[in-house]
């Protein structure tokens, strides 16, 4: 495993620096807001920032996904962090992040990265959908200037009794004109450089789009001052820590209280962060690797390690717990980045504008960076994907729109469980469904009645075979085909053995192709376990 930059790490720089400034803008707002949802010091974010950027890009074998504190742990962070005594004893919150990144790196080492492969398509794009619906609905009150609900509240029912929506319904009574003005001009930019023919233009391709919104919007927050209408005030605007001196920058990391260690609390949150951000992380890997348009698959045993050891450094240095990250690694994606080293250098950039430039940050303007977002969000939520996915069918649809509105109306996890279970009823209720195919047409009295049995037949598909058995007409003929079957639950065997005595009381005829009930029947009696290849014995 490498753990220093590969050769040819900046090769694609004139792609990848722009895309880390990009990743850098809207990064920084998410660090500050999930630190502050997370009941956390508001630099622990940063320094999660931080590690994600530089010390998880060079551990991990994603070329293009980014790392940082995730809204999806900021309740589990919360109540931790509560549990554990509160903010005043952070110190202990830090031991159990330490564990849970020990964990991590255990989980990689066991190759437990596989879990991820097992979500369906229709729920990643699902999620997608939902963090970028709900990135929007998050923004909106950013874009007109009310800005008392926290960047990382990623909740749609919240603390406070509020929702997501019913603070869209407050931002009405607080209209900032400065920032909706901001916001508007924000957008149109970026709106411009989505146009094809920005793209011709070399200046536009240096100078990415959102540095030019954020520039903007500095320069509109300083020329609007303290005007009593225009005027921007310090909710509406960017708030990082200011140090005095390298020392007082210092002083804003936090070391883990190590001597707590025999708390049986703190490993309890231990092995939950690990285990919430180990999932969370693989969802987001396999989001990733779909978004990716080279199709890079990332090896995810090493992203698991990698995780981990940045959760353990952040942990000892004061950092929030870290994953990779949907909304910062599809920024990533949609501002051109090829390689690792965008990551890298979003990191790198976060450390040095916390040590040098926290005032000239702080002059940002939340609605600039609620227009990026617009952008971030509209990308992963196209109505285009809407029409794909309905297209396909119900079967992809439904478990679609389900993950979509779990994760609006609970959370991430929440929703993605939601949109697993309702794809693994579809699979169930298909298997219940086509146990055997079988045409009404083979009704007609001239010939029999043939039944042939799927590949796989399970206990699913008992109910189903025993009515439709039951509906049989007296008096026919009937071929009952195990040909193709390879498993069949002793079950179903059962009913088609009741079936052929009760036959006889109706003047039913049964054939039998590759089936033998009885010595079958009495050969799973005797072992106990379902027969894959039955003995071919025709009536």
């Amino acid at each position: 495993m490498k753990s220093h930059p590969s050769p040819g790490f900046f090769q694609n720089l004139k792609y990848d620096f722009p895309a880390s400034i990009v990743v850098f803008l809207v990064a920084l707002p998410l660090c500050l807001g999930i630190a502050l949802a997370s009941g956390a010091p508001l630099f622990s974010g940063i320094i999660a920032g931080i590690v994600g950027g530089i010390v998880v890009s060079l551990v991990s074998g994603s070329s293009i996904g980014v790392s940082g504190p995730a809204a999806g742990l900021a309740a589990i962070v919360l109540t931790a962090i509560n549990d554990l005594g509160g903010k005043e004893h952070f110190d202990l919150f830090l031991v159990a992040v330490v564990i849970g990144g020990v964990l991590q790196i255990i989980l990689g080492a066991l190759r437990a990265g596989i879990i991820g492969y097992y979500f369906p398509s229709s729920v990643i794009k699902g999620m997608l959908s939902g963090i970028g619906i709900f990135i929007i609905i998050k923004q909106i009150p950013h874009a007109f200037g009310y800005d008392s609900d926290p960047e990382g509240d990623f909740a749609f029912f919240q603390v406070d009794g509020h929702t997501a929506l019913s603070q869209l319904s407050y931002m009405f009574d607080f209209i900032s004109p400065g920032a909706l003005v901001i916001s508007i001009l924000s957008l149109a930019i970026l709106f411009l450089y989505e146009r094809p023919f920005m793209k011709k233009i070399s200046f536009f391709k240096l100078v990415p789009g959102p540095l030019v919104v954020v520039i903007l919007g500095i320069l509109l927050g300083i020329s609007f001052g303290d005007h009593e209408t225009w005027g921007l005030d310090e909710s509406q605007l960017v708030n990082i820590p200011v140090a005095g001196s390298f020392t007082g920058f210092l002083d804003l990391f936090t070391l883990p209280d190590f001597r707590q260690l025999a708390n049986p609390q703190i490993y309890i949150v231990g092995f939950t962060i690990a285990i919430v951000a180990s999932l969370e992380t693989l969802l987001c890997v396999e989001a990733t690797d779909k978004l990716d348009p080279n199709k890079r698959v990332t090896p995810t045993n090493r992203e698991l390690i990698a995780q981990g050891i940045g959760n353990t450094i952040s942990g000892l240095i004061g950092g929030l717990p870290i994953t990779q990250v949907i909304v910062r690694s599809s920024a990533n994606i949609q501002s051109g980045g090829r390689t690792k080293a965008s990551a890298f250098i979003h990191g790198i950039l976060l450390l040095v504008c916390a040590m040098s430039i926290p005032t000239l940050l702080n002059k940002i303007p939340l609605a600039s960076l609620a227009a990026i977002l617009f952008l971030v969000g509209y990308k992963l939520a196209k109505p285009a994907l809407f029409k794909t996915m309905y297209r396909r069918g119900y079967a992809e649809f439904i478990p679609f729109i389900v993950t979509i509105l779990g994760i609006l109306f609970t959370d991430l996890l929440i929703g993605i469980s939601l949109g697993l279970a309702v794809g693994i009823f579809q699979i169930l209720w298909n298997n219940f469904k086509i146990p055997f195919h079988f045409s009404k047409d083979d009704y007609a009295t001239d010939k029999p009645v043939r039944i042939e049995l799927s590949e796989d037949v399970s206990f699913l598909n008992k109910a189903m075979i025993l009515r439709n058995l039951n509906t049989l007409p007296d008096g026919i003929h009937v071929i009952i085909d195990g040909s193709k079957t390879k498993s069949i639950h002793p079950d179903v065997l059962e009913i088609i053995d009741d079936f052929v005595e009760n036959a006889k009381t109706r003047d039913i005829q049964v054939e039998l192709v590759e089936l033998d009930t009885s010595d079958t029947v009495d050969s799973v009696k005797q072992f106990g376990k379902v027969i894959l290849h039955h003995p071919i014995k025709k009536q």
